[in-house]
């Protein structure tokens, strides 16, 4: 065998290892993707789930809490906004705009949220109403579903970003487009997305 041969050989051999790794790199990356994908989806139901649950808990206020329209309407307006950036989210699950623009929308909806169950503190006819403590309760146990979920979709994104950003990944990921995902984050503890009220 002739020495060139031998050459044309190693370099044939060294060319598929680098093809191997490249593809390596690039299947990982897009496992932790397709990660993020499927723990927002998660993240999705719960929200839609809470969404549903917000506008019959405004119907059963409507009927004690008559003079506190503004209340009210602040509340559903917050939960339309949330709902449309969720539906935005959703398309690009780890988008770092979406991510915000979620997590602002979320921000305010509980503030309305939170300042509608302080208000109705005042009525003790609307705080033992059973559909109000029923929808509570489901809203409570939502609440922490996306709680969970969020830390997961945060996990995904964080093993994601870190895969991208280490060398050589980060070669791959820049020529192949692997943007970097954004944080479903609450940036401060007394804005968290559980509304406190106690019926009881």
């Amino acid at each position: 065998m002739s020495s060139s041969l031998i050459i044309i050989i190693a370099l044939s051999m060294l060319a598929l290892y680098a093809v191997l790794i490249v593809v390596r790199m690039f299947n990982a990356l897009e496992t932790l993707r397709n990660r993020i994908t499927k723990a927002y989806a998660q993240i999705d139901v719960q929200l839609k789930h809470r969404y549903d649950l917000i506008p019959n808990l405004v119907e059963t206020a409507k009927g004690y809490l008559k003079h506190e329209r503004d209340a009210l309407e602040a509340v559903i307006e917050a939960r339309n906004a949330a709902a449309t950036a969720n539906t935005s989210a959703a398309t690009h699950p780890g988008d770092p705009s979406a991510m915000h623009v979620l997590a602002s929308r979320e921000i305010t909806l509980g503030g309305t949220l939170g300042r509608l169950f302080a208000i109705s503190e005042s009525y003790s006819d609307f705080k033992a109403n059973t559909t109000m403590l029923r929808l509570m309760n489901d809203l409570a146990l939502t609440e922490e579903k996306i709680s969970y979920f969020r830390q997961e979709f945060n996990d995904a994104v964080m093993a994601y970003n870190t895969k991208r950003e280490v060398f050589p990944s980060n070669a791959i990921a820049e020529t192949f487009r692997f943007n970097v995902a954004g944080l479903f984050a609450i940036k401060k503890p007394e804005e968290r997305l559980e509304p406190k009220a106690s019926f009881g």
